[in-house]
């Protein structure tokens, strides 16, 4: 609750009308001893003459209901409410329809004078208000459809599996109704005096003739409407919506559930999607509706980001302005006396829209975001980065205000209205419900609010890009593409631009225009691009070689099926186009791959590298199946791949940051799927008893050293009870088989490609006895082969110094670490340094350099560094064990810390991997494998930029064009091939740099 906003109030409101609040007291209190006694107290005096000064319906139902008062007072609000509706929970269902329709009608009474007389006297807040209301409206509608599905089962219509339980949850079970809550009742936030929108469906299996059962539910639909809705002398339950079903102008009151979900898959509207948002099972058999919402969850939360579907749903609000136009209160402005407060400007429907909105964009990445409540979503939006926290709370103040508002006009004559008095009467007893001493405050306070969410409102649906170009470039004039010859203005514009052949890049654009590429085709799409192409041409021009970055996006928009949502998202998000520009201009490799997988671009708007790793548990965790979760993560994997990419040849991420982000990427997959694909191999084979299989990351994923298209070295390792022989499933397999099948479906599961590509290639030669050792290894086996009397070879020790489990149970992660250090340390010695000088012999005599720009295996490279580290590990760590690191730098530090390296020397390799590692990186970004020694214009820019950094680490200063480049990379292999001899041995003349 905003404490700043709303009067301090431990008390009830004055009374408005004085006179009305008196004869309450009066009245109430002469209906008996404990009446008087209350309305002579100090606090019910307050509460009673706060309704009776405000409300005519409250002060009919204080004297109505007064027990409920009494009880009220004497056990307080929340008592008072489980009273209130307790006898609808004990009701029979077989009981009539004229004493089940009393009883709900004197549940509501009392339930809404004990939510109101909670709301006023401050007790309750919000939450709990509309918490209450949405409880008394489920309770109701769950108690009337079990009396009416017994009704039907009666007339042979249905057949009850439980229908001999008198509990409405218990007996709707099997009954193929789902009634499903919509709107406020399915977020839980209704109002005080609301509609209840409802949504029923039915299984046509369930009725015991399937081809009537469409007249059989929706006899029971139109049942339940009248039960709810008609008028007596008691009064009424609640008035019923059911327009929120699928295609309501074309579909019976009740919907079968296979038409429903045909529905949503082929025609579903946004405006659906929104309202699904919200949905929950109420009434009817809860199991099955949350089946049927598990069913259409890809509708609602779509896995791309959807900026397209932002003006459809800004296009309901203006239809409500539209409709309302003649009607003051719900137009286009913000307005005090007769506004509406739900539809008006600024309103509560502007705050839902723009939460709403948000979740839709981002609620199919990240679970987190599906908060059906709207403060829920907006406190969840803000905390995940998806929306400015102080919009959020200015959005969530307003909302819980307005709430108020909105309840204060309802509760006056238990009408469903959201529109102020027009009168200043009228505004001031509002001002008075609320609490406030006048009117004027009352009216800045509201006002405000209105216009804060106006404005946000505004922000996120209503601003357009300019159409014309505003030369950010330093360069003006026109962009006209229309007509079949060029224009000679637009064509210096263009060349003023920087484009080095104006004349082709206008008859570029102008194809576009005419749609002849696949993504503008459509009209929808053509608006799009005419209001984006200054922009475009714009960030573009500021490419090294912006005639060829534009010519790949031309080949963007030709492999796109459709333009909409890509343009769309430039639309929303200008710097995202920019982003795409440089990649374009800088990466081929990068703008294929996006040619291939435009979704990658969803990546680049996720707030930050590192969300794909983090929003993948949950992801994956909601999928419906074991097909769909592996989907989900090789999406996550290809976005979160794309985005490290491009904010390492941006070069805000150092190739540090960015190894460590890949890493945390591939942890995340392997940690999620293992569990996913373990589940779905056991309920085919069963478990090994005791059974357990962790994954041990070797090489640059174990060093948290990744780099672009690094393959994952992996070794599974598994553990069993001693006596288990085979597994206890359908299809049982023995131990040794088990877990090769296994580790076999695990690899598949990361490497087979999906829609959006393959997610990673796996290298599993690292395993003992390498490719012919088996996939998977029992505990046992590595640490006999890695023992002090096992069979591995020094450079299958050297590469342990850089294991890493990433999953697995963690007793059995533990036992692999330790048997990694047994290992290292029972073979520690010189011979260490002999081998690993034999292999760098061979490989310089087997496997050389692959051209200038092998950084990797050329003299003095990157190898060399890290055989430096990995041979003094191996040599030390018996009396040294703190040298021992995954990573190649940090063993290297830790190598100068324990005096095995000097300070300077360990500082300078440090320097050299780092430099080795981000060109490395950025050639494999920009050119791939490059063999001849010039490169292209911008590719030689983006390493340069890139390198800047790390040079500085180097030597202090970085190369400003290509020859510097080569002479920095020969000083840095030098100064690495110097170390090597020192500390490993002396090469070959013939190797030397």
């Amino acid at each position: 609750m905003p404490d700043s906003n709303l009067p301090a109030r431990l008390t009830p409101p004055r009374p408005h009308d004085p006179a009305a609040a008196e004869r309450l007291v009066t009245d109430f209190a002469a209906r008996g001893a404990a009446e008087a006694a209350y309305a002579e107290s100090g606090s019910g005096a307050a509460l009673l003459a706060a309704l009776g000064g405000h409300s005519p319906y409250l002060a009919d139902l204080a004297l109505r209901e007064a027990a409920t008062l009494l009880r009220m007072a004497e056990r307080g609000a929340d008592a008072a409410f489980g009273l209130a509706i307790d006898p609808l929970g004990r009701a029979d269902p077989s009981a009539s329809a004229a004493q089940l329709g009393a009883l709900l009608r004197q549940a509501k009474r009392q339930a809404a004078l004990v939510i109101a007389a909670a709301d006023l006297s401050g007790e309750w807040g919000l939450d709990l208000v509309t918490g209450a209301l949405s409880t008394l409206a489920e309770t109701a509608v769950d108690l009337a459809c079990a009396h009416l599905l017994r009704e039907a089962a009666a007339r042979g219509d249905i057949a009850l599996p439980n229908g001999g339980k008198r509990d409405p949850k218990s007996a709707s079970k099997g009954s193929g109704l789902v009634v499903l809550g919509m709107g406020k009742l399915g977020a839980r936030e209704l109002n005080y005096s609301s509609d209840i929108d409802l949504m029923i469906l039915f299984d046509p299996a369930a009725a015991t003739h399937e081809d009537r059962a469409q007249s059989v539910y929706v006899r029971l639909a139109r049942d339940l409407v009248r039960l709810m809705e008609e008028r007596t002398a008691e009064g009424y339950v609640f008035r019923t919506d059911l327009r929120l079903r699928p295609d309501p102008a074309a579909t019976p009151l009740a919907v079968s559930i296979p038409a429903a979900v045909s529905y949503y898959e082929s025609f579903g509207q946004n405006w659906e999607r929104a309202a699904m948002l919200k949905a929950r099972p109420v009434a009817g058999d809860r199991g099955l509706g949350e089946h049927l919402l598990a069913e259409i969850r890809p509708f609602v939360w779509r896995r791309h980001l959807d900026f397209a579907m932002i003006a459809d749903i800004h296009s309901i609000k203006r239809q409500i302005h539209a409709v309302h136009a003649t009607k003051r209160g719900a137009g286009e402005s913000v307005a005090v006396a007769g506004h509406d407060v739900k539809l008006g400007r600024g309103g509560i429907r502007e705050i839902e829209f723009t939460a709403q909105v948000a979740q839709l964009i981002w609620g199919g990445r990240d679970p987190g975001l599906r908060d059906p409540t709207t403060l829920g979503a907006l406190a969840a939006l803000a905390s995940a980065g998806r929306m400015d926290r102080r919009a959020a709370a200015e959005l969530a103040d307003a909302y819980v205000f307005l709430r108020d508002v909105e309840h204060r006009l309802q509760m006056v004559a238990d009408r469903q209205t959201h529109r102020m008095p027009e009168d200043p009467d009228g505004v001031a007893r509002i001002a008075s419900f609320m609490g406030f001493d006048g009117a004027d405050s009352f009216v800045a306070v509201l006002t405000g609010h209105l216009q804060r969410v106006a404005s946000q409102y505004t922000r996120q649906f209503e601003a357009v890009p300019s159409l014309s170009h505003a030369g950010d470039d330093g360069a003006g004039g026109n962009l006209v593409f229309t007509g079949t010859e060029n224009d000679p203005a637009t064509l210096e514009t263009l060349a003023g631009m920087g484009f080095a052949n104006p004349g082709g890049v206008a008859a570029m654009v102008r194809a576009w225009h005419h749609g002849h590429r696949r993504a503008t085709r459509s009209e929808r799409a053509r608006e799009l691009l005419t209001a984006m192409m200054p922009a475009i041409l714009s960030a573009f021009a500021r490419q090294r070689e912006p005639d060829a970055a534009l010519a790949r996006f031309d080949s963007l928009l030709e492999r796109l099926p459709t333009g909409v949502q890509v343009l769309s998202l430039f639309h929303r998000n200008r710097a995202l186009l920019d982003r795409v520009a440089v990649v374009l201009g800088a990466a081929p490799a990068l703008a294929d791959h996006l040619a291939r997988v435009p979704s990658a671009l969803e990546g680049l708007l996720a707030g930050g590298v590192g969300q794909a790793a983090s929003a993948m548990p949950a992801l994956v965790s909601t999928a419906r199946h074991y097909e769909e979760a592996l989907e989900a993560a090789r999406r996550l994997v290809t976005e979160g791949k794309f985005e490290v990419d491009v904010a390492a040849l941006e070069g805000s991420l150092d190739v540090d940051a960015a190894g460590e982000a890949r890493s945390d990427l591939a942890d995340a997959a392997i940690a999620t799927l293992l569990p996913q694909v373990s589940k779905d191999f056991a309920a085919r084979h069963g478990r090994v008893p005791g059974g357990a299989v962790a994954v041990v990351a070797m090489g640059k994923l174990g060093g948290r050293e990744m780099l672009p298209g690094s393959d994952l070295d992996l070794v599974l390792i598994y553990d069993h009870a001693e006596e288990a022989t085979e597994s206890d499933g359908p299809r049982p397999l023995s131990v040794p088989t088990y877990f090769a099948r296994l580790a076999a479906q695990f690899v598949a599961a990361l490497t087979a490609p999906g829609a959006e590509g393959k997610p990673y290639e796996v290298d599993m030669r690292l395993r003992p006895s390498g490719n012919k050792g088996p996939v998977a290894t029992s505990i046992l086996s590595f640490e006999r082969y890695h023992g002090p009397d096992g069979e591995a070879w020094t450079w299958e020790r050297m590469a342990l110094t850089r294991a890493r489990p990433v999953a697995g149970p963690p007793t059995l992660r533990k036992r692999i670490v330790a048997a990694c250090r047994t290992a290292l340390e029972s073979h520690a010695g010189p011979k260490a340094i002999e081998d690993a000088l034999a292999m760098r012999v061979r490989m310089l005599r087997d496997l050389p350099p692959d051209g200038p720009w092998d950084v990797k295996a050329r003299p003095g490279g990157l190898v060399e560094v890290e055989f430096i580290a990995q041979a003094l590990q191996c040599a030390h760590a018996a009396d040294h064990p703190r040298v021992l690191a995954p990573s190649t730098r940090d063993a290297l530090r830790n190598l100068a810390r324990e005096g095995l390296l000097e300070a300077e020397e360990a500082a300078e390799l440090v320097a050299a991997e780092r430099f080795w590692r981000t060109l490395q990186s950025l050639l494999r970004l920009t050119v791939g494998r490059w063999r001849e020694e010039s490169l292209p214009g911008p590719a030689a820019e983006a390493l340069l930029r890139g390198l800047a950094p790390a040079c500085a680490q180097a030597s202090g200063g970085a190369p400003v064009d290509l020859p510097a480049l080569r002479l920095e990379m020969d000083r840095v292999a030098g100064s690495v091939r110097g170390a090597f001899e020192r500390r490993v041995g002396r090469l070959p003349e013939k190797g030397a740099s």
